[in-house]
C-alpha cells in the first residue's frame, strides 16, 4: 500500500504537468502498474492536495475529507469582541434572558435606555456594535452563557405515573 502511494504521488506531478497525448501513455503506465481501474486512476491522478473530497458526520461531528491532510483554516478576526460579550450578557440579563429574535430589534432603543439610567456603562465603539448586532450573532456570543444555565430544556414537570398503566 505504501508503493503504491508512493507511486501515485510521483506520477501525480507528472501528470499534473503533461499535454493530453502524454497523459493516456502515463495513464497506461499507471494502470498497468497498480493494477488499478483506468477511471478510478485517471481520478487519483486528477486529485490535487488540499482539496476537499468530500463530507460525513460521526458522533454528531462534521468530518470533512481533504486530500493530503489537513488544510489550515483562515483566522478570520473577531468582531464582537469580550467587550461587546460583557455587555450583551448584562443587557440579556436585565431583560430576563429573553431570546435573541426578541432581543435584537429593539437593541438600539434599549441600549439607549439602559444607558440613560446608567444600568450599563459601554464605549461608543461597543454601543455601535450592539445596535447592529443580528439576533443569530447574539445566540452564537451568548452560546456559552445559556449552557451554564441550561435555559430553554431543562427538567419537565410532568413524571411518568403508574395509575394510567392499570386503567
Amino acid at each position: 500500500m505504501k508503493h503504491k502511494k508512493a507511486i501515485t504521488a510521483e506520477t501525480q506531478k507528472r501528470y499534473a504537468k503533461a499535454a493530453k497525448k502524454e497523459k493516456t501513455r502515463i495513464l497506461d503506465e499507471f494502470t498497468n502498474l497498480t493494477k488499478y481501474n483506468r477511471i478510478y486512476a485517471a481520478r487519483i491522478l486528477r486529485l490535487i492536495p488540499g482539496k476537499v473530497v468530500g463530507y460525513s458526520t460521526s458522533g454528531g461531528k462534521k468530518i470533512k475529507y481533504v486530500i493530503g491532510g489537513k488544510k489550515k483554516k483562515k483566522k478570520r478576526q473577531k468582531i464582537y469582541g469580550h467587550n461587546v460579550f460583557v455587555a450583551l450578557k448584562r443587557i440579556w440579563a436585565i431583560f430576563d434572558h429573553i431570546c435573541a429574535k426578541r432581543l435584537a430589534p429593539f437593541m438600539a432603543e434599549a441600549v439607549e435606555k439602559l444607558e440613560k439610567h446608567k444600568e450599563i456603562d459601554i464605549t461608543p465603539e461597543v454601543r455601535e456594535k450592539l445596535k447592529n448586532i443580528s439576533a443569530s450573532t447574539i445566540d452564537r456570543i451568548l452560546k456559552p452563557v445559556k449552557d451554564r444555565h441550561k435555559l430553554g430544556k431543562g427538567k419537565k414537570g410532568t413524571k411518568p405515573g403508574t395509575l394510567l398503566k392499570g386503567a
